[in-house]
Formats: C-alpha cells, sequence, structure tokens
C-alpha cells in the first residue's frame, strides 16, 4: 500500500543540499531534514550566514532592498531589507507583490506541442446506466436538511452492522450528511450553489445510480426540489417521474425513534442489492475523472509531489481521461499561466469570470489574498501566496485547459481532457466540489501532512517529503521526497503514480481507505466525522 516509503529506518546523514527550480533564480529551498546550521559550506562553496530551515530559501547571492526574489523565475517578493548572500530569505523579509490584473492577459496563447495518445490503459471499474464508470460500489443515503443528519448517521451504522455482511460486493455506506437545507435564504441569487452540489454528490459514478433520500419533511429544500423527477435514474421499477425513494421521518407512520432507523435500513435492502449483483469489468482508462488537490502545503510541494502530479495528470489526458484541478485561492496568482494554457478564448474568458468571482467575494468579506497562506505553510517555507501558487499550478501539468466547471456543477459525458474546476482551497469543500464534479478518483498532495481522506471515492496520499513518509508511514501512499533525495526523477515518479491510479481505481485500498478516516462527509463543514 505505501510503495514508496520505508519507515524501517532513518537515512544517515547527508551532505548539504539545496534546490533550484530556474537557473534564473536567485533564492534555493534547503533540502536536508532539520534544515542546516549557520556556517555551513554548501556545494558551491556559499556559507549560510544563519540557520534555515528545511523548505526555506536562502539568498544564493546579495539581494538589494527592494530587488525581487526570485523563484520558478517568477517574482515571489520584494526584499525589505539588504539580503547578503547566505540569508535566510522568509516571509517576514519580503514585499508580497501586488496581484496581477484580470485584465490584459494572454487569452489561448500557448499551444502544447502534439504528443502521442496513450493507447491500451485499463482498469476494472463499475459501468453505470449513464455512462459513467465508478471505481467503489457504495451506497450513498443523501438528506435534503441538517435535522436528519443524527438519525442518518444512527442508521448508517447500523447498515454497516447488520447488512453489509449480507451483501459483499458492496464495498459501503456513506452518509451524504450537510448543513443547509433550512433555515436558509434558499432562493437567494447563490443559492443554487449549494443545492446542485448536494444533488450532484447523490448522482457521483461511485454510488452506481442508487439514490435514497432521507427528508425531515417541513424543510424548504423538498426531496423533489433536490432531485427533480427525471434528474436522475429509477432502478426500483417505479415510475421515472416519481421522485426519488424518499423516507420522511414526519409521516404518521413512524411512531418513535427506533420506527425512523427501522425504515430507512428496510429501504436500504433493494439499492443494497442491486449494488451486490454489479461486478468490476475492464474500463478504458479513459473513463477515469481524477481530481487533484494539495493541502498542509510546504515549499517541496512545488519541487517534488506536485509537478510528479502533473507528470501523470498529462499521461491520463493522453490517455482520454479527465483531470480537474482546483483551488481559486491558490492558482489566483498564476492566472496567466492559466489563460494563456486555455484550448480557447471562451475557455480563457470562463476562468477570468470565475476568478473574478472570487476576487469580489474576497472584497466583500473585507480580506485580500494574503490570508491564504497557513502559518504551516509558512513554517514549511512558504513565504506568501505568490510562491504557493506557483508551486500549486504545477499539479495541473502541461496540456491545454479544455473546460472550466463552475463550483457544483457536474461535467458532462463531452468535457474531457484538463478542467479547471472554479473552487475554494479549503480541503474539504474543494473535494466536496470535485465529487459533485463526478470525480472517482482523487490524489491529494501534502507536505506539512494531514489525515484528510474521502468516504466517496479512493484518496491517494502523496508526500512532498521523505520525513513527513516515515513518520506517517501509514498514512501515505506515495513518497515523492524520493526526487527530491535523488532517488527517483520525476519522470519515474509520474508513471509510477499513473499505474497506481489504475490498481486503485481498481480496488486496491489506499490508507485513507484502510483506516476510515471518514465515514461520512459534512459539507461545507471541514470537521471529520468518524
Amino acid at each position: 500500500m505505501n510503495d514508496n516509503a520505508d519507515s524501517s529506518s532513518r537515512p544517515a546523514a547527508r551532505a548539504p543540499l539545496t534546490l533550484r527550480m530556474h537557473p534564473d533564480d536567485n533564492v534555493a529551498i534547503v533540502a536536508n531534514d532539520g534544515g542546516l546550521p549557520a556556517g555551513t559550506v554548501l556545494a558551491d562553496g556559499l556559507v549560510l550566514r544563519e540557520a534555515v530551515p528545511q523548505g526555506h530559501k536562502v539568498a544564493l547571492r546579495d539581494l538589494a532592498e527592494g530587488e525581487a526574489v526570485l523563484r520558478y523565475r517568477v517574482p515571489i517578493g520584494y526584499a525589505l531589507q539588504p539580503l547578503p548572500a547566505g540569508s535566510w530569505v522568509n516571509e517576514r523579509r519580503l514585499q508580497m507583490p501586488a496581484a496581477r490584473e484580470l485584465e490584459g492577459l494572454p487569452m489561448a496563447t500557448v499551444r502544447p506541442a502534439p504528443v502521442e495518445p496513450l493507447e491500451g490503459f485499463t482498469f476494472e471499474g463499475y459501468r453505470n446506466a449513464d455512462g459513467s464508470v465508478g471505481t467503489r460500489n457504495l451506497l450513498a443515503i443523501t438528506t435534503t436538511v441538517q435535522c436528519v443528519a443524527g438519525v442518518v448517521d444512527h442508521a448508517a451504522r447500523r447498515i454497516r452492522e447488520e447488512l453489509l455482511p449480507l451483501y459483499p460486493n458492496v464495498d459501503g455506506v456513506v452518509a451524504l450528511e450537510h448543513g443547509y437545507g433550512c433555515g436558509v435564504a434558499i432562493d437567494a441569487p447563490d443559492a443554487i450553489i449549494p443545492i446542485r452540489t448536494v444533488r450532484n454528490l447523490a448522482l457521483n459514478p461511485n454510488f452506481g445510480g442508487e439514490v435514497l433520500v432521507v427528508s425531515l419533511g417541513c424543510e424548504k429544500l423538498q426531496p423533489a426540489r433536490l432531485l427533480p423527477p427525471g434528474s436522475f435514474p429509477i432502478h426500483d421499477g417505479r415510475d421515472p417521474q416519481s421522485g426519488p425513494d424518499t423516507v420522511c421521518l414526519q409521516d404518521d407512520a413512524h411512531v418513535g425513534f427506533m420506527s425512523m432507523i427501522d425504515d430507512i435500513v428496510e429501504r436500504a435492502k433493494p439499492h443494497l442489492a442491486r449494488l451486490d449483483a454489479r461486478r468490476r469489468e475492464t474500463i478504458p482508462a479513459s473513463a477515469l475523472v481524477v481530481g487533484v488537490q494539495c493541502g498542509g502545503s510546504d515549499a517541496f510541494s512545488g519541487v517534488t509531489a506536485n509537478p510528479a502530479v502533473g507528470f501523470a495528470a498529462d499521461l491520463l489526458v493522453r490517455a482520454g481521461a479527465t483531470v480537474m484541478f482546483s483551488e481559486n485561492t491558490e492558482v489566483r496568482d498564476a492566472v496567466e499561466q492559466l489563460t494563456s494554457r486555455a484550448a480557447t478564448p471562451e475557455v480563457a474568458d470562463a476562468i477570468v469570470r470565475e476568478l473574478g468571482w472570487y476576487d469580489r467575494y474576497l472584497d466583500r468579506g473585507r480580506v485580500d489574498r494574503s490570508a491564504n497562506t497557513t502559518p504551516g505553510n509558512k513554517a514549511g517555507g512558504l513565504s506568501n501566496i505568490t510562491e504557493k501558487a506557483m508551486g500549486s499550478i504545477i499539479k495541473s501539468g502541461s496540456s491545454a485547459i479544455s473546460h472550466v466547471l463552475p463550483p457544483g456543477e457536474k461535467l458532462r459525458a463531452d468535457q474531457r481532457g484538463l478542467v479547471f474546476a472554479a473552487t475554494p482551497a479549503s480541503d474539504f469543500i474543494c473535494g466536496t466540489l470535485q465529487l459533485a464534479a463526478g470525480m472517482n478518483l482523487h490524489v491529494f498532495t501534502t507536505g506539512r501532512g494531514t489525515p484528510y481522506g474521502l468516504a466517496q471515492c479512493p484518496v491517494i496520499k502523496v508526500a512532498t517529503r521523505s520525513d513527513l513518509a516515515r513518520r506517517w508511514h501509514d498514512l501515505m501512499d506515495v513518497n515523492a521526497g524520493r526526487i527530491a533525495d535523488g532517488e527517483q526523477t520525476l519522470e519515474e515518479a509520474g508513471w509510477a503514480m499513473f499505474r497506481l491510479m489504475l490498481e486503485v481505481a481498481s480496488g486496491r485500498k489506499t490508507w485513507a481507505e484502510h483506516w476510515k478516516l471518514h465515514n461520512a462527509l459534512v459539507l461545507f463543514n471541514p470537521a471529520p466525522v468518524t
């Protein structure tokens, strides 16, 4: 399961090592575990003037006050004071650059070189009636309102304990709980976003088209509004216009708490029986819908894990698959890279539209983009959102951006290739929206570490550093730190990740699934449900 992480022993001390992303960069990051002390002599003879933590930047030459500090050949800040060669360059010594305006951008100007299609790659998945493909075979119980969450959680536990052993081909049951549905301005202009998110979550390919809904009865978000007749498949012989299979807790038939639970458990049985009859079959890799995301990022994210994911993303696109990258807050400072890579001017316009909405959202909240970089990001060497964005966007690879998806919308069958799914950067909100879009496999990179996981689809966790992979050996599936250690090339890591995706899509469990970190996803609430 943890192919590339070896926790058996700690590595021997190695010579001082720094990593520079581009020959024009005037800073490099320290790669050694624990950082390097003052007085350390680097390979080129440069002497550190002060201790520099792992992942943090060191000035490679004298930098004048106000001079641009270059990493990725991009100004990530301006020196607030003279920084002699060998100095520690951190967020307290840098002025963050102003955000790029959303006007005068290069629009669809980059044409990636033609590449040969990748053919013959397959995985073992579940075909659905609507043409989508699942990588897992799960029963989902969706809810119309937050008031029923406790009842559904109790019912889901009973289903796991009492029914799942009788249906061995069903991988699990997921309660799609959320904090919406009543007590909110449900007809407000942007209310469509959470409504379509909850709706499309229930239609994720890993649920096999089986829809079981639990409603309170008096909520604003009625079942017919959440899942209008004809918007979802009917597998039980009922009239397609009859609406979803729904348990309403306020029905007169329910006398007490246990009768509600018994009803949900009983109604789950035919859904479980149909799911249990399904079998995996050989599917082309083009049926994969892979979401990529990073969280708990550090300076190594843009050096090891994210570039490896980007290489694998290019392979997936060549194989005809769909790759979604997201996180408005973490691509905004690289907007010109996005618009220039757009397949058409219309796609570029859509990128500007979504990021412009994000700018206005920040303005309404009276915050600016500097709020994104967390204390953990800074401890890991990321000085500001500009530097973070340069490392984040790399995981999208180099393919042309073929489509832009607003938050909560579901991908159409014809929307393949590299897709920008416009979502916030918060880990669970981004993951939720990618699931609603139709994601059936997730890749999540981390440098500082996070126990993030999703119950709805497999999550491949990628460590940016070998130290993290060793310490969290039973949480990380891939150690991309081997790239920085010189044990693996970027290309080797990318191909290994691509092949691992096919294995995981075929049923191999990831650590996130193994530990069952999350029995349910709480929409718009990052606290895990255990």
